[in-house]
């Protein structure tokens, strides 16, 4: 036989790995597992994705806890100012349901030691109710309250009202200014022992202060001065007592 017949042998044959099998050859991922820099890499590559996710949830827990604390205080904030609303709302309401009431506990027991001036009174009425200073008359506007013996007695808030003003004057002594629904305005003079401040929410019949003395009216000696305003005119006490 000669050359020409024998077989020839794949230049491209397999070898063999000696085990009498076929070689296998290694995928391109068993390539990349062999290398020494893999595993650390594969580490590194895992922990950065863990702390963006942890960064990512953390933020949103931030801004949704955030969110709700400003959410509450908006809405604590609201409800202070709705409760301080309506307790406003309250008051004047109740004060423009009541009737003004006399600012002494027994008026029966007191005098009236100076009325108002009425302009549309008779020339006597309206003589007694001029206050001289010096040489100066000025019209009353209001009616002076004094007890027979001269003594201090209670003075009480005629209506529900806002203190506006509790203050010391030179002329007219301790002064009490309140507010109260419907533009109605109560005044308190020649008081002492004043028992509220600037801000006070007072019910009609609570005690406000003593009868004390003025200046003003020194010769009458100790006694309240009363007056009642109407979107600020001064109006006749007498008038809405007697209602």
């Amino acid at each position: 036989m000669n050359d020409q017949n024998k077989p020839r042998l794949k230049e491209d044959a397999p070898k063999s790995n000696g085990m009498g099998g076929t070689a296998v050859r290694p995928s391109a991922w068993r390539k990349l597992l062999s290398k020494k820099w893999t595993a650390p890499a594969a580490f590194m590559a895992a922990a950065a994705i863990i702390v963006t996710l942890m960064w990512i949830y953390g933020g949103a827990a931030e801004t949704s806890k955030t969110t709700g604390n400003t959410s509450l205080e908006v809405s604590q904030g609201t409800d202070e100012s709705t409760d301080a609303a309506i307790n406003e709302e309250t008051l004047e309401v109740a004060s423009s349901n009541e009737t003004l009431q006399w600012p002494v506990l027994n008026h029966a027991e007191l005098i009236v030691t100076a009325p108002f001036y009425d302009a549309s009174a008779s020339s006597e009425q309206r003589q007694a109710a001029m206050i001289q200073t010096g040489n100066t008359y000025t019209p009353h506007m209001g009616i002076d309250l004094s007890s027979k013996n001269d003594k201090s007695f209670d003075v009480m808030a005629a209506l529900s009202g806002k203190v506006t003003v509790a203050e010391q004057h030179p002329l007219i002594g301790s002064i009490i200014e309140m507010k109260h629904a419907d533009g109605i305005v109560t005044v308190y003079q020649s008081v002492s022992d004043v028992q509220v401040k600037v801000g006070d929410e007072v019910k009609q019949g609570t005690l406000i202060a003593k009868a004390g003395r003025s200046e003003l009216e020194k010769e009458l000696g100790t006694h309240l001065h009363f007056e009642v305003r109407e979107n600020g005119k001064a109006v006749n006490p007498n008038i809405l007592l007697e209602q």
